[in-house]
């Protein structure tokens, strides 16, 4: 039987750290391995990241000469071993774990910069990947690494999004992370392991859990999704990220942020979540409950259809096979409560019904040009566009375009 142990390997003499890259998103690699290294870090990698940063012409080490022990098992171990986690956890102030690092040949891992598989990306595939796929893309090294570097960040910076390696490094140029951005990234990193388990989890119980809701669905909501069989979940953690921030909630006293739903269950829903905003004032709490009230009632008809919402409520909803025709009938049920709410369709907005949108008048007098906060459409013609968004900002609405459910 060989035993392996950790080898002696001691960072680069006039280094200032050791960072560990373990990434599957490979956005900006070559530029935070390049960084690292003008700023005195020596890496170290694994896999594919390794051979990433070796084509960019970084000098960089591989896992392996840190823990002695080849990578096995198809790539499944790699870092799950002390000259990893005892690098990356031993708080830096306590005699007690330098001696043991010491004792052992582990040196210390100041920067760690990994982001996991793309298991969401995987397994919302069309047509679905065979299940042995979807568990092969279950990330196990990583959030270990991930978890750990979090924990300890009173002396280990964790990065596990591109969008911060420029303030990693300018920072570390610099001489020194700040205490608040490696609690930010601590809590950034827990966050993404958090949501990546929930989505894990919902995968899981759809697998097996014949269409029932799952009954606890935190870090393993992909989990209950294989083994639920539908039913509810008991527990359930949803990951969100934030869209936007709003100027106030349902009442202005009120704060309030739009965020959306990166559950597995919600892929290629679409909705108002996913809707581009072509023009018009910034969307407001309010905005937001009333556009999707309208468009997902117009979604629940197949033929061409306007729906016209007030306070969350249909005041007109018309279907004919002619969409303007449609729009007509539809203000002309509650001409009132339309001024000034939502109007939506569930077909392309031409230049016709554009200017009839701009220049129709109010049925209850003939003369009162209708008026509306937001027209959600699929879509419109670079005519309708350029009509619905007018030479002045006053009775101009704001334009969506959500993304169709399929």
């Amino acid at each position: 039987m060989a035993l392996h142990t950790t080898r002696a390997l001691q960072p680069t003499a006039g280094s200032k750290g050791r960072a560990l890259l373990s990434v599957s998103d490979k956005s900006g690699l070559e530029e935070l391995a390049k960084g690292l290294a003008a700023a005195g870090y020596e890496l170290v990698s694994t896999g594919g990241s390794a051979k990433a940063i070796e084509a960019a012409g970084v000098p960089v080490r591989k896992v392996e000469d840190l823990t002695g022990f080849p990578e096995m098992l198809d790539g499944r171990v790699k870092t799950l071993h002390p000259g990893v986690h005892g690098g990356i956890l031993a708080i830096r102030s306590n005699p007690e774990h330098m001696a043991a690092i010491k004792q052992h040949d582990i040196s210390t891992i100041d920067v760690v910069v990994v982001n996991l598989y793309p298991f969401r990306a995987t397994v919302t595939k069309s047509p679905p990947p065979p299940f042995a796929d979807g568990v092969e893309n279950i990330d196990i090294g990583g959030p270990a690494m991930i978890r750990a570097a979090a924990k300890n960040h009173g002396d280990v910076t964790v990065v596990v999004d591109p969008a911060d390696y420029a303030e990693l490094l300018t920072q570390l140029t610099a001489g020194e992370v700040s205490e608040d951005f490696r609690k930010k990234m601590a809590w950034k990193a827990y966050q993404h392991t958090a949501s990546y388990d929930s989505q894990v989890a919902e995968w899981l119980w759809g697998q097996f859990g014949g269409g029932e809701p799952a009954p606890e669905m935190s870090v393993a909501e992909w989990l209950w999704g294989q083994v639920g069989g539908g039913e509810p979940a008991p527990e359930m953690s949803v990951p969100m990220k934030l869209a936007q921030g709003l100027r106030y909630g349902e009442n202005p006293h009120q704060a309030a942020a739009f965020y959306t739903d990166g559950s597995l269950a919600e892929a290629g829903k679409g909705g108002i979540a996913t809707a581009v905003q072509h023009h018009g004032k910034e969307m407001s709490y309010n905005n937001y409950l009333d556009a999707d009230a309208a468009y997902s009632c117009c979604c629940d008809f197949k033929e061409p259809t306007c729906v016209i919402v007030k306070h969350t409520n249909p005041c007109g909803v018309a279907t004919r096979d002619d969409l303007l025709e449609a729009y007509r009938l539809a203000v002309i049920a509650d001409p009132v409560s339309a001024f000034g709410g939502i109007v939506a369709f569930n077909r392309q907005v031409d230049e016709k019904l554009a200017r009839e949108l701009r220049e129709y008048r109010s049925p209850t007098d003939g003369e009162t040009r209708m008026f509306y906060e937001i027209v959600v459409a699929p879509g419109y013609t670079p005519e309708g566009l350029e009509v619905l968004k007018g030479k002045s900002k006053a009775h101009t609405p704001a334009l969506l375009v959500p993304q169709v459910p399929h």
